[in-house]
């Protein structure tokens, strides 16, 4: 017990640490992009009077180091800034695209987690049969192709030349579900590669656990296959794989920008192609923000999971 709290302590700290680095690097990096957003915001009028008016209302005039610690006190608070082209809140925008976003991440994960989980143990059950080559070979094979060039042929074989499904959520707006064909493809997408890493770790997992002498050792004493395999092997081989279904859900719910922006999907992703585009620099911000912490905390709780389930990798990590 005094062993899993010093880990969680450490953790706790290293995630603290990497949150407060991920703030500062942010901020560091956005106020280092090219350009000045006050000849941006003044349009097709960019005398120098009115810049200066909008930097001072910006306040874009005052010095670098100031602006660090006000930023950071309004993170604490929840106040992530305003958008310099629209004038709302950058909050706002996070809780627009937030739920697009979150609904196909959800929708993913759901379909992730059982196919995943249960076509590595098929495949590790069956090491060198048939069944276990088939479950390799396609998986490579899936994971070999990018998400664009697998959006792009789910579009053009099931939306244009059979015309099962709509090609994009246009017209939608964010109510996705009124239209659950429209998110078919792109969770397919979603789930294709994610899915692939998942079986090829689970069954990596199960084929070294089962190798093991204290499996070897618990059939000998006569427990069934069947608890063997699913309540001393599996734990083991869940371990990694829990940290690489973190990995996915950050990424899910940190935008992926490629299939959002190719099935028009108004998430987090296309909010954050936007402001790059405008050098809306506090919409930015707020997202990179946003997704440092989530990307801290889901490894984080992943490395919690993971010691629980087979503690001496914990420690060992």
């Amino acid at each position: 017990m005094s062993g899993l709290r010093s880990f969680v302590a450490r953790r706790l700290l290293l995630g603290v640490a990497q949150i407060v680095a991920v703030v500062l690097l942010v901020f560091a990096l956005t106020e280092a992009l090219p350009g000045d957003a006050a000849v941006v915001l003044a349009g097709d009028q960019p005398d120098p009077a009115r810049i200066e008016a909008i930097r001072t209302a910006m306040e874009l005039d005052r010095p670098a180091w100031e602006r660090p610690a006000d930023w950071a006190a309004g993170l604490l608070h929840g106040d992530f800034g305003t958008s310099l082209t629209s004038g709302r809140p950058v909050a706002q925008y996070l809780a627009d695209g937030l739920g697009p976003t979150l609904l196909l991440a959800a929708l993913t994960v759901m379909l992730l987690v059982p196919t995943g989980v249960g076509l590595g143990v098929l495949a590790a059950r069956y090491e060198g049969r048939p069944v276990d080559r088939l479950i390799s070979s396609v998986t490579l094979a899936v994971y070999a192709v990018p998400e664009f060039a697998l959006g792009v042929l789910l579009v053009t074989v099931f939306a244009l030349r059979l015309g099962w499904l709509p090609p994009t959520a246009v017209g939608h707006g964010t109510d996705l579900l009124a239209r659950p064909g429209v998110l078919v493809l792109p969770v397919l997408v979603l789930v294709a590669r994610p899915v692939c890493s998942l079986v090829r770790l689970v069954r990596a997992g199960m084929i070294d656990a089962l190798a093991s002498p204290y499996v070897a050792h618990a059939l000998r004493y006569g427990v069934s296959v069947a608890r063997v395999h699913y309540l001393h092997a599996l734990p083991h081989a869940l371990a990694p794989a829990v940290q690489q279904l973190a990995r996915t859900i950050d990424w899910l719910l940190c935008g992926v920008v490629v299939v959002e922006t190719l099935f028009v999907i108004p998430g987090l992703g296309t909010v954050l192609l936007g402001a790059v585009g405008e050098r809306d620099v506090p919409v930015v911000q707020g997202l990179a923000v946003v997704f440092g912490v989530v990307t801290v905390v889901l490894n984080l709780g992943a490395d919690l999971i993971a010691h629980r389930l087979a503690p001496r990798a914990g420690v060992a990590a």
